[in-house]
């Protein structure tokens, strides 16, 4: 399918591409299938999984979301981590930030058709949120949309680590250490969880290049949403976002190979060809 037309004015995915995408994953053979849905920041995952849940409930389905985000280290593990391995793991983002145990005896749950409580992480404060605060799932579930920036991406060649990518790693990785813990943890705990996804989309921005500004406007939005809270600067967010360059171009790499479905974007969102 190709689709000449750029998405609507608030980027929400044609109606046509949503009902393919639940399809998709409806056809799997699985007692509540989790559709994946990869893509680099600010390629509009949330907006897309968000439309395939809706239109999931039109049809009388009980779907909901999840993000690889929603299951983050909390500040005071990422804290423990960065005095004990490296002072860049303070910063949540890169493989070997996220509480996998948490992530999978979500799914367990999820898979069992079980109650239970989708964790869910304030990015503005930086911090897990309070499990009191977390959605509830009373009922089994029909669907689950599983979003996140690198899911399905594998890990580098050791031979790939040694050039440091941008000033982050010239300067704050120098020998490679960081990189390295990062990648190994991509390479021998991240597989099992990726195992769990039934079907993966992957939506694929022309080049890394776009990803700062894509993420510059998500962050005006987050700031527009809570207009009394802070947010990061232009400057933060430029140096925030090459914490995630290296992973970010290994999925550019191999994700259209290796997914099941490849919508291409270009620079503004639109849609240059999608899944036929």
């Amino acid at each position: 399918m190709h689709v000449a037309a750029h998405m609507s004015r608030n980027k929400e995915f044609p109606d046509a591409l949503v009902a393919q995408a639940l399809e998709d994953a409806l056809a799997v053979d699985a007692r509540v299938p989790v559709l994946a849905i990869s893509g680099l920041q600010g390629s509009g995952k949330s907006t897309l999984a968000a439309q395939v849940v809706a239109l999931a409930g039109q049809r009388g389905l009980r779907a909901a979301t999840l993000s690889i985000d929603d299951f983050y280290l909390t500040r005071a593990q990422r804290q423990r981590l960065a005095r004990q391995v490296h002072p860049l793991l303070l910063t949540r983002g890169p493989p070997g930030t996220h509480d996998l145990d948490l992530a999978h005896a979500t799914l367990d749950a999820i898979a069992a058709r079980q109650p239970v409580a989708l964790p869910r992480f304030d990015k503005l404060a930086d911090e897990r949120m309070p499990a009191s605060d977390w959605p509830q799932v009373d009922a089994g579930l029909d669907l689950l949309v599983f979003e996140g920036w690198f899911l399905g991406t594998p890990a580098q060649a050791d031979t790939e680590l040694d050039p440091p990518l941008n000033a982050l790693e010239r300067e704050a990785d120098a020998d490679g250490r960081w990189r390295r813990w990062c990648n190994q943890a991509l390479a021998e705990h991240y597989p099992a969880l990726w195992q769990r996804c039934h079907r993966l989309w992957f939506l694929q921005p022309p080049d890394f290049a776009v990803v700062p500004r894509w993420r510059w406007q998500q962050e005006q939005n987050l700031q527009a949403a809570h207009p009394g809270r802070s947010s990061m600067s232009r400057a933060q967010l430029d140096r925030f976002v090459q914490y995630y360059e290296r992973v970010s171009r290994q999925a550019l790499r191999t994700l259209p190979e290796r997914a099941d479905r490849v919508v291409v974007l270009d620079e503004h969102r639109g849609i240059v060809s999608a899944p036929g």
